[in-house]
């Protein structure tokens, strides 16, 4: 097994940019690979796990995901009427939850990559509800088919990660958003007491690859999960990226301990 290594201030993310020196390399969980070769990687993974993605989400978190999820999608406050892109949307939990603010006047559209999340979550948005207020779009996050200043809100749960150059990913987000707009971002970081760390890489690589490999048959695809949280970028790193694309004050919200994180930020 692969040493457990969280990064830290010492040893920033290799995965964010260097806008001086682009590197041309990207990490697959702690695998280094030629950038253009992430993106298969990413499909590969989700078309693997896509079937049961919810039900391990809820398994692997205790059903904590969903907490977070609606703390994540109430700090954008959003409005009857807005419109909202949803990036790397999957499976559309976020997207439920922010048609449920935006009422009968408000659009949610999920954009994702990988069909086979998408197809995974049609079952929740074909109720009635939500059918006239959410639509699937197929494409890369790194080139969203939208004009500018097209959104009043995006948004992204734990996929950004998966974006083999995140800062294109945000910058994209940034470009179709109207100005004032804002960008919430949601995703795994670093544990902040060492105890409850420990404790959570024991459960990492020893219990999420076990029930991977009992309920999905692939306990690779879930030794790639804790592997792609430690090598993400820290909380400070992904303010400061957010910064640099164009967006302004970034607020960070911690949850269960900095298991997860909240990004929140405004376009200027």
């Amino acid at each position: 097994m692969k040493p457990r290594k969280w990064l830290d201030k010492n040893h920033p993310q290799n995965q964010t940019a260097d806008p001086v020196h682009p590197r041309k390399t990207a990490f697959f969980g702690y695998q280094k690979l030629p950038e253009d070769k992430k993106a298969q990687q990413v499909l590969q993974h989700f078309n693997t796990v896509a079937q049961k993605y919810d039900l391990m989400n809820t398994l692997l978190s205790f059903g904590i995901h969903h907490l977070w999820k609606r703390t994540a999608v109430k700090t954008m406050i959003l409005k009857p009427g807005d419109r909202v892109l949803d990036v790397c949307g999957g499976t559309g939990d976020l997207a439920i939850l922010a048609a449920q603010t935006v009422g009968e006047s408000g659009r949610v559209i999920i954009y994702d990559i990988n069909r086979a999340m998408m197809d995974a979550g049609l079952h929740k948005v074909n109720h009635s509800t939500w059918r006239k207020r959410i639509r699937f779009i197929q494409g890369d996050a790194e080139q969203l088919p939208f004009p500018d200043g097209r959104f009043d809100a995006a948004m992204v749960g734990f996929g950004i990660r998966n974006v083999t150059r995140m800062d294109q990913g945000f910058k994209e987000m940034c470009r179709v958003l109207k100005p004032g707009g804002k960008v919430m971002c949601l995703e795994f970081s670093k544990p902040t007491a060492p105890v409850f760390r420990w404790l959570y890489d024991i459960y990492s690589f020893h219990v999420m690859p076990l029930l991977g490999e009992l309920i999905v048959g692939s306990r690779k695809a879930y030794m790639h999960l804790p592997e792609s949280i430690r090598t993400f970028a820290l909380p400070d790193e992904l303010t400061a990226i957010l910064n640099r694309v164009g967006f302004s004050r970034v607020t960070e919200h911690k949850l269960t301990n900095g298991i997860a994180m909240i990004h929140l930020a405004v376009k200027s």
